[in-house]
């Protein structure tokens, strides 16, 4: 079987305005800092001669196309984003940037953010609206069952909060 996988599609436009500063640090970041010290290094490489044993060459041309491919993709998702700042007008509903908590069948509590999915993060309970867990929340209020359909089966939730911080 071949390393060939299909490509994503793309994921919703938006984000919160937290998530699009980190992504606007991190392109500062490479395109300012990074990207110029590895350009130094593979200069002064250069220098030695041969560049087919030159490992400080090799690999920091190779770290140089990763930077370059990570600043192109920032550069044009950046401009593709929708910030999400405001606030909705109907704060019972969940919608994008919410925090829902809820509790399943077992008693158990749990507590996620819906964001863009350009910043999602489960260690963070941070939730990408394209999820299934985001797609069957969205647009439900408090005190709502939910049903997570999983391939091994049904998992029942009920939003016990919805906050917008």
């Amino acid at each position: 079987m071949g390393r060939w996988r299909p490509p994503r599609g793309k994921g919703s436009p938006y984000i919160t305005k937290a998530g699009a500063d980190k992504l606007q640090a991190e392109l500062s970041q490479l395109w300012k800092i990074e990207r110029p010290q590895i350009t130094e290094v593979v200069h002064e490489a250069a220098k030695n001669g041969d560049r087919s044993e030159n490992g400080d060459y090799i690999y920091g041309k190779r770290r140089l196309r990763e930077i370059d491919s990570r600043v192109r993709f920032l550069s044009k998702r950046l401009d593709e984003l929708t910030i999400v700042e405001q606030t909705p007008a109907d704060t019972s509903k969940v919608f994008f940037g919410a925090w829902v908590s809820l509790e399943d069948g077992n008693g158990e509590l749990s507590r996620y953010r819906i964001v863009g999915p350009d910043e999602f993060n489960v260690a963070e309970n941070k939730l990408s609206m394209d999820s299934p867990l985001a797609r069957v929340l969205l647009g439900k209020r408090l005190d709502d069952e939910v049903v997570l359909n999983k391939p091994d089966g049904q998992e029942n939730f009920c939003i016990i909060a919805i906050n917008y911080e």
